[in-house]
């Protein structure tokens, strides 16, 4: 009888911790805070033409498309492990936003979203990569 008893409380045990660990598997992300852009870049001008997209479109590619999607529709590969949705690009409440806003959220970053300042070093190289988020419009 105790050997039941034991039995019965290990799988109820093994139960609940499933449980438990599916939900924070499944958990439903949520949208992040409204940013918090400084008064510099929100006035920054975008110096780099927007005629030729294809270095930007190969630094997308390296650094923002495992979370951020081929297309900018944050259904990256990467983007389900995080708990902050990461957007959608082509949405026109994004795409209203200032160039030097997208520079801000893309370059400087938060939370989840990484800072790029020591990996794309070039500022062209970033300029580049926000005229192709500009591209990926619906």
């Amino acid at each position: 009888m105790k050997t039941t008893i034991k039995s019965q409380i290990s799988k109820s045990l093994i139960l609940v911790f499933t449980l438990v660990l599916v939900s924070f598997i499944v958990a439903p992300q949520q949208p992040g805070n409204p940013w918090e852009i400084p008064t510099k870049y929100k006035k920054m001008k975008n110096p780099m033409p927007g005629d030729d997209i294809d270095v930007g479109k190969t630094i997308y590619r390296k650094h923002c498309r495992s979370c951020h999607g081929n297309i900018g529709l944050g259904d990256g590969p990467k983007s389900k492990k995080l708990n902050t949705d990461c957007g959608d690009f082509s949405s026109a409440k994004f795409q209203e936003q200032s160039d030097g806003v997208i520079y801000y959220q893309s370059i400087i970053g938060r939370d989840e979203m990484p800072n790029y300042e020591k990996k794309i070093l070039d500022d062209e190289d970033r300029w580049a990569v926000v005229n192709f988020i500009r591209t990926l419009k619906k």
